[in-house]
């Protein structure tokens, strides 16, 4: 995609963007990892939408600047720390009075983590503890608050490379992803009939912080990455709220234990365009 080309998709998307719909007006919404990247981008889209919503972090800073712009409250959090999980959506529903949105969405990709034959068992342990264990502590948290008024959302950051396999692997990263995936179909399954419903969204490569941080240190990754992708570009964390927006809401009504993939057409392709 050209420089010019690539200007005019971004306006565009910023043009749809600022004529957001209104439908999440009297809904809490809690997400983690709401400092930067998608979470940031959904604290802004859901409260656009007329969320109360409440920032988890564990980078202080970060956190309580999201929540500043969102109108919300922010909660220092640990999201491997089940106390902590426990306070934070404790602390929404005495704060707000309900829990009817579930973004868990907070992740780490670290360098370490690699090959299978070069990742060490710490690494190992830390991506799963932070990308798969922290998403059964925070299902598990928000369900009974949901359970109570007979309905809500919960959405998990999953990934497209949950269902594709890479070269240039993460291993950890990649199987937690999974986990992530086949968790949200089953507690989908479980809760449909008591009004909760549970997806996985599924991001293709985002132009976050986290992933500018890892293609620096290795340009080559990003390159070879990018000739995957139809769009020709990554997305942009706007692009990921909108659909953490949308299975948020009522419009998403008949949608759950599904896998909802927004990756710019990589899981569709053969051979991309020149």
């Amino acid at each position: 995609m050209t420089e010019k080309a690539a200007e005019k998709d971004t306006a565009k998307g910023a043009e749809k963007d600022a004529a957001v719909c209104r439908r999440l007006v009297g809904r809490t919404a809690v997400i983690t990892g709401a400092g930067s990247g998608i979470g940031l981008a959904a604290a802004r889209r859901l409260a656009a939408e007329g969320a109360k919503v409440v920032c988890a972090d564990v980078d202080e800073q970060t956190g309580r600047a999201a929540a500043k712009e969102a109108g919300g409250l922010f909660v220092h959090t640990d999201v491997t720390d089940p106390y902590m999980v426990e306070a934070l959506f404790d602390e929404a529903y005495e704060t707000y009075g309900s829990v009817d949105v579930a973004f868990n969405n907070a992740g780490i990709s670290p360098p370490e983590d690699d090959s299978i034959l070069t990742t060490g068992l710490e690494a190992w342990r830390k991506v799963q503890e932070v990308n798969l264990t922290s998403v059964y502590l925070c299902c598990k948290a928000a369900l009974p608050y949901m359970r109570r008024h007979g309905r809500g959302s919960i959405i998990n950051t999953a990934s497209f490379v949950a269902r594709m396999g890479a070269a240039t692997s993460q291993i950890s990263y990649t199987a937690s992803k999974g986990g992530v995936l086949a968790m949200s179909r089953e507690l989908g399954v479980q809760f449909a009939r008591e009004g909760i419903r549970v997806n996985a969204l599924s991001p293709g490569p985002v132009d976050t912080p986290l992933l500018r941080e890892l293609f620096a240190k290795d340009p080559e990754r990003a390159a070879r990455r990018l000739v995957h992708i139809p769009l020709g570009r990554f997305a942009r964390p706007e692009e990921i709220a909108a659909a953490v927006a949308f299975l948020a809401s009522d419009d998403s009504s008949f949608i759950t234990a599904s896998e909802f993939l927004v990756d710019g057409g990589i899981a569709g392709a053969y051979v991309t365009p020149l």
